[in-house]
């Protein structure tokens, strides 16, 4: 049986190609030959990455070679194979064996297989939960037919899952004829292994006699083929678009909450429990969806920590950009900064290692490597056929199954986080990836948002006798923009019910419009005769609106109605207010213009400010804005080789080879860790006369070693030129970076 490096010499190049992208951290940097990427094969960190990409049952192969001790002496593919249990055909192990050969874990044909020792480092301690061999017990099937019904059952469940038992009995070798227990009287009997005081374990034998034909447990050679449900692909997209839909009507809802009452942050970050639970009443959603919303707004740079002496979270600069863009630019701003977060919501709710919950925005949802795993579910999602879906659980199954020891304790739970999180934004609906979330996946979230199933936007509404305001569906931005300003949402969903009331007609009539316009926008807009009610409402409010005409003096308040002046000047309620009768139509007060008409609301009256030049003034305060953070560009992964790259570093192995099996004769001296300037023009050139090889030790312009053997044709100008043995082409060597030089003796 050849060892490892052999065995690779003899791969094909694209065996080897194939090896190296499976694995590129064998190419970085480059191997010299194939005696350092063997070695760097047999590394246990490398060994342990390789093992991720694992299938359950390859690792199942893997643990049964090591089980049969490959990594000390060859065994057979057939011995693998009854190892693995009668539900294991030969053919089954034998592709499976082909997948370790590739990621050069094991090799050798299927006469002597062997396995890389580090191997059973990385592997549990007890693979396939069986334990060590006990010496001298030679007929286990005898030996537990002869076992008594306790000692019996205490050796069936040590042959489960886990060899290891935990008891105080293991404390003291209690002779065979005063054993009294079950565990005393194996542990005299040697059926039972003593590890310490506390603790014993099956010995190897007894487990398997116990298994019978599935010597190593449950194997599950192939893959879990879940139940999956057929709901049309377009039923799929129009499920998407809603949820779409109500995810940012949810995040307008939030960034306006946050804008007129921002949370403060955290000194450890993130945002306070009360501020959740006030934001989520305000914006009338869930905590946990609450939770997840914070969590992709600040990933958008929609909103950001200010920052200042008191901290608080703030909508940013973009976000009013944002709130002014198309739906469809609006959710892949938020699906691109979800797929690429590097965090994990799922978490919120938690607790940490001292018992601290867990709240959105804290540090210690970090995960690096989140992204990878987002994507993982939602690209097994892509292999299904268009519009079918599959449960969660189904989906953690698979995934399992496919890659075991990814993901951590967290492994499952990370599949449903990331459907439920896919799901609220309209990627996935009903278990199934739509149309959009597939082009996600293939060009990125700004051509997914062509596919996204949106409604077309309704230019109407219908207006009810009880003053609310039906929209039967996406409204035109205009209208939606209208409809905000003078009427309250009531309930959302496929269909919005607004309602009109004193105080909303008030705010519209404040920022502007006049009663005419607002008769002509329900008149213009409504699919519905309009109610006697809200034309009387309309007109009644316009009627009290404006009568107070208030302006800068510090602040004036005019009216052309002495009796009303009077009035308010008499009011108890505006006391605080100090005005003071300048003319028979004009008070002026000494405070800001925007508290003297607040004062004057709150006791019943309906003034308007004025500005400079008599027209109606928007008072509404400025938005607090911060500028934010650009969104960083997603952690970069470990950059494969490309194809060429791969090629090229297998024409270097091969050269390494050659080189390293060349036998060298007058050699070049080094001095102080480099040859004699010159003795290698001495040597070089004496070659390139007498047309003899030689081989150099190089340095490339990256830093990388490597050896060549190279045919000698000019020494000149402080470069060799000469032909490359091994691809016979032309090629320069400065000798300032040539760190070695020999002949080879042909």
């Amino acid at each position: 049986m050849p060892p490892l490096p052999d065995w690779l010499r003899q791969r094909s190049d694209d065996d080897l190609v194939a090896l190296l992208r499976a694995r590129p951290d064998l190419a970085t940097p480059p191997p010299a030959d194939t005696s350092v990427l063997a070695t760097r094969a047999g590394v246990r960190s490398s060994v342990a990455r390789a093992c991720e990409d694992l299938d359950s049952f390859a690792l199942s192969t893997l643990e049964a070679l090591v089980l049969l001790d490959a990594d000390t002496a060859p065994v057979t593919l057939d011995a693998v194979a009854e190892l693995l249990g009668c539900d294991v055909t030969a053919a089954r192990a034998r592709r499976s064996l082909a997948a370790l050969q590739a990621l050069a874990l094991a090799w050798g044909d299927e006469d002597a297989i062997s396995v890389v020792p580090a191997a059973r480092e990385v592997l549990p301690t007890f693979p396939a939960g069986l334990g060590r061999r006990a010496d001298g017990l030679a007929d286990a099937a005898d030996v537990l037919a002869g076992l008594d019904e306790e000692e019996r059952r205490l050796v069936d469940k040590l042959a489960g899952p886990s060899p290891i038992g935990r008891t105080k009995e293991a404390a003291e070798q209690v002779p065979l004829e005063r054993a009294t227990t079950p565990v005393q009287r194996l542990l005299a009997r040697g059926l039972l292994l003593r590890r310490d005081a506390e603790t014993v374990e099956l010995p190897r034998q007894l487990a398997l006699a116990v298994r019978g034909d599935r010597p190593m447990g449950p194997v599950e050679p192939e893959e879990p083929a879940p139940e999956l449900a057929d709901h049309g692909q377009s039923a799929v997209d129009a499920a998407g678009a809603g949820e779409a839909l109500e995810l940012l009507r949810h995040v307008e809802s939030l960034l306006r909450a946050w804008d007129e009452d921002p949370p403060d942050v955290l000194r450890s970050g993130g945002v306070g429990v009360r501020d959740v639970r006030r934001t989520a009443k305000a914006v009338e959603i869930d905590e946990n969806r609450l939770a997840l919303l914070v969590e992709l707004a600040v990933a958008a740079n929609l909103v950001a920590n200010s920052e200042d002496a008191e901290p608080q979270w703030l909508p940013t600069v973009q976000s009013d950009t944002w709130l002014a863009s198309p739906p469809e630019q609006q959710w892949a701003a938020l699906v691109a900064a979800w797929l690429d977060l590097p965090r994990l919501p799922g978490l919120i709710g938690a607790r940490d290692e001292k018992d601290r919950l867990l709240g959105p925005l804290a540090e210690d949802l970090r995960r690096p490597l989140a992204p990878r795993d987002r994507r993982r579910v939602l690209d097994y999602l892509d292999e299904l056929p268009s519009g079918h879906g599959a449960r969660p659980d189904d989906v953690a199954t698979v995934l399992a199954w496919r890659a075991p020891r990814r993901g951590g304790r967290l492994r499952d739970d990370l599949v449903r986080w990331t459907l439920r999180e896919a799901t609220t934004l309209g990627v996935v609906a009903r278990d199934a990836l739509t149309t959009a979330g597939r082009v996600l996946l293939a060009d990125g979230a700004a051509e997914a948002a062509r596919y996204l199933a949106l409604p077309e936007p309704l230019d109407h509404v219908l207006v009810q006798a009880d003053l609310t305001v039906v929209a039967p569906g996406r409204l035109e931005p205009d209208l939606a923009a209208e409809m905000k300003l003078v009427a309250d949402v009531e309930s959302a969903g496929s269909a919005t019910v607004y309602r009109v009331a004193e105080h909303t007609v008030r705010r519209a009539l404040d920022a502007g419009h006049t009663a005419e316009d607002l008769h002509a926008l329900f008149r213009t807009r409504s699919r519905t005769p309009i109610p006697q009610s809200l034309t009387y409402l309309i007109d009644d409010v316009s009627r009290r609106h404006g009568l107070l005409r208030a302006g800068t003096a510090a602040a004036f308040l005019r009216c052309d109605d002495p009796v009303l002046l009077a009035e308010v000047q008499a009011n108890p309620n505006v006391a605080d207010l100090e005005l003071r009768r300048i003319a028979p139509t004009v008070l002026v007060s000494p405070l800001p213009l925007a508290d003297v008409v607040d004062g004057l609301r709150g006791a019943g009256f309906a003034p308007v400010a004025e500005g400079p030049d008599g027209n109606v003034l928007d008072l509404r305060a400025d938005a607090r804005r911060v500028r934010g953070r650009n969104r960083p560009a997603p952690p970069a992964a470990t950059s494969a080789p490309g194809e060429r790259q791969l090629t090229e570093l297998v024409a270097q192995l091969r050269a390494g080879d050659r080189a390293g099996a060349a036998r060298r004769g007058n050699a070049v001296s080094p001095e102080r860790g480099r040859p004699s300037a010159e003795a290698t023009l001495r040597l070089l050139r004496d070659a390139a006369q007498q047309r003899r090889s030689v081989w150099l030790g190089f340095v490339d312009t990256h830093g990388v070693r490597s050896q060549r053997v190279v045919r000698p044709v000019s020494v000149g100008g402080g470069v060799l030129q000469g032909v490359d043995t091994d691809s016979e082409e032309v090629g320069s060597f400065p000798l300032h970076r040539i760190t070695s030089v020999a002949v080879v003796e042909e």
